[in-house]
């Protein structure tokens, strides 16, 4: 039987309400029931330009109320969200649009001018759809956990991108299993500046409306400001990748931030171990994290009571998640399999990758780890950035987090190169902030790393390739050259 639960929004703005769902920087709010009544409108007016239950609708924006509201709309339809990020191109956003089989896109109003270049025949502003009258349709009054609500597409840097299919269900558990570990506080406040196109921004905006918890909504990340919210608005929580990390701690300098602030929730792959360090002696509480956009955000977090103790580590998978490690590469390293109702069901109409990819219930995430003593798990890189040269496995995590902690060195990504002798060898791209040699970083790098491990090349760069969630992009790393 299937399970159903009251419509999350409608229930959310029932408790409470009058409380603060969304806040911007400007200083201007959203109650939870203006949000409902936003949303409710909004599905009504999309329902009169024939959008209706089941129907895949596009979603191209940067992080802005009306794109919240969109996205609840179509929850009260029933309708499918396909979340895309505004910083492909042309040919990806096509691919993506033909693929999920799009109907309708909706798009931010500063980017219907783009879309229109896009090929999909029916394109709407929220703009647009809020000047259309509303059609007089049933909304949804319950949630069915089995149904499909959103499909957001992975990275695609290993062929085609798979658009990954997110229940509610999905969404339900991912939120249920962070508070489970993280708590919720009464006074919490949910800092996002992560795309809400990407899983871990729209994770915090379903989390807010089951938690009855407001969020503070960036449109993009700015070290600058989202600093300044930290020491002076009452945020609790950062969702961050470690490039943000790096940034607020130079902010940051030798200040202190204050006791409201009781998480940066960290994701995105490895973080350099120096840059944990740094946060540690500051005070700073990072929190390492583990997910994927097909575990609907964190699946893995460490909690509060080891953070100290355990830096370096993701945690351990949150209720009810599972994990193992199969495959050993290295002894005990080797790629983390998961498990769990906020995984994935499977990839929309792609029968090879699901079949590739899960295994009785197992989805394997293409990501390397390994346990400890005591079950806390320990993310090493990304199975297809691992490189192997002359037959010894080479992690480019390793390498990055050594060389972060030279002063001299701001930023720095590594990658395999093709070589007619050992197969692959590591090089390594550097941002610094005050001058530093080559010669100086061999040496540094040589009292930490085994000789066939160093660089053997050294370029500096301007700045690393990133995506929108400020995640290094290491494939594109060697196009530097």
């Amino acid at each position: 039987m299937t399970e159903v639960i009251p419509h999350w929004l409608t229930k959310q703005a029932d408790l409470s309400p009058d409380s603060i769902a969304i806040e911007l920087d400007d200083g201007s709010t959203v109650t939870f029931n203006t949000l409902k009544v936003k949303s409710q409108r909004f599905a009504k007016q999309l329902a009169n330009i024939g959008a209706t239950e089941g129907d895949h609708i596009g979603i191209l924006s940067t992080n802005q109320v009306p794109m919240i509201v969109a996205i609840h709309a179509l929850s009260y339809l029933g309708a499918i969200g396909v979340l895309l990020n505004t910083r492909l191109a042309n040919e990806e956003l096509n691919y993506q649009l033909k693929d999920a089989e799009v109907s309708i896109l909706l798009t931010a109003d500063d980017l219907k001018e783009t879309a229109k270049t896009l090929d999909v025949n029916n394109i709407q502003s929220f703009s647009d759809i809020v000047a259309q009258p509303e059609e007089q349709v049933t909304l949804k009054t319950e949630l069915s956990l089995d149904d499909t609500f959103t499909i957001i597409y992975t990275s695609g840097t290993t062929g085609f991108p798979k658009g990954a299919i997110h229940t509610y269900g999905n969404h339900w558990w991912s939120a249920i299993g962070s508070a489970l570990n993280l708590g919720l506080n009464q006074d919490d406040k949910w800092l996002i500046s992560l795309p809400v196109f990407h899983v871990s921004g729209l994770s915090t905006i379903i989390k807010s409306v089951i938690y009855g918890m407001p969020v503070y909504l960036f449109e993009k990340f700015n070290a600058k400001t989202v600093h300044q919210a930290i020491m002076d608005k009452g945020i609790t929580i950062v969702s961050v990748v470690t490039v943000m990390v790096q940034r607020l701690l130079e902010q940051l300098k030798d200040d202190s931030y204050p006791n409201t602030l009781r998480c940066l929730l960290l994701g995105g792959g490895p973080a350099p171990r120096p840059m944990l360090e740094s946060a540690k002696e500051k005070n700073v509480p990072v929190f390492q994290s583990y997910g994927m956009t097909e575990t609907a955000s964190q699946l893995v977090t460490l909690s509060p009571k080891d953070a100290l103790e355990k830096v370096g580590s993701a945690g351990k998978p949150l209720f009810p998640a599972q994990l193992k490690i199969a495959e050993a590469l290295d002894g005990t390293i080797g790629e983390i399999l998961v498990k769990g109702p906020m995984v994935t069901k499977g990839y929309f109409k792609n029968k090879d990758a699901n079949e590739e990819s899960f295994d009785d219930g197992w989805l394997a995430t293409g990501d390397i780890g390994y346990l400890d003593d005591e079950g806390f798990l320990y993310v090493v890189d990304r199975r297809k950035d691992l490189i192997i040269s002359g037959g010894e496995n080479i992690y480019p995590s390793e390498i990055e987090s050594v060389l972060s902690g030279m002063e001299q060195i701001k930023e720095v990504g590594v990658a395999g190169r093709t070589d007619d002798v050992w197969g692959q060898v590591p090089v390594a791209f550097i941002v610094t902030n005050q001058e530093v040699s080559e010669k100086e970083i061999y040496k540094y790098a040589g009292n930490f790393l085994a000789k066939y491990k160093l660089p053997k090349e050294i370029h500096f760069v301007k700045e690393l390739p990133r995506n929108a969630s400020n995640k290094l992009v290491r494939n594109k790393l060697i196009y530097l050259i």
